[in-house]
């Protein structure tokens, strides 16, 4: 049976409010910011593994201009505010990623065409985690 994605399964939430108004493509991307472990080989070939404790992600969503969360995303980029976000897929595969601590890394860029445009924000989450 071939799997079957709906974008319309997937919510993001920042702060606990559902976000809308997202842009055409990819609405969201999340990435753990290094890998869970560092390996190292010996000259005899032995492995050996260290830990990374490293708990960063960094999660990427691209609103319309016109979006409601525009303003609410660019107030928390200018007084450094942290907050809860997650994004939940409830399809056919649950998964679900995020962290209860994040801020927005910058306002997000603009600009003004004869179409409606895009804000790309980049938000880093302090205790990503993966579900």
């Amino acid at each position: 049976m071939a799997y079957t994605y709906n974008p319309m399964d997937v919510t993001i939430t920042v702060a606990g409010k559902i976000v809308t108004g997202f842009s055409e493509g990819t609405m969201v991307s999340a990435s753990k910011d290094e890998d869970n472990f560092q390996t190292k080989m010996s000259a005899k070939g032995e492995a050996s593994m260290a830990i990374t404790n490293n708990r960063l992600g960094t999660i990427t969503l691209t609103l319309s201009q016109g979006s409601p969360f525009v303003a609410l995303l660019n107030q928390y980029a200018n007084n450094g505010k942290q907050f809860p976000i997650w994004i939940k897929n409830n399809g056919e595969i649950k998964e679900t990623f995020g962290g209860t601590k994040a801020a927005v890394k910058k306002n997000a860029d603009a600009e003004y065409s004869d179409e409606v445009g895009d804000r790309e924000f980049e938000i880093q989450v302090f205790d990503y985690t993966v579900k």
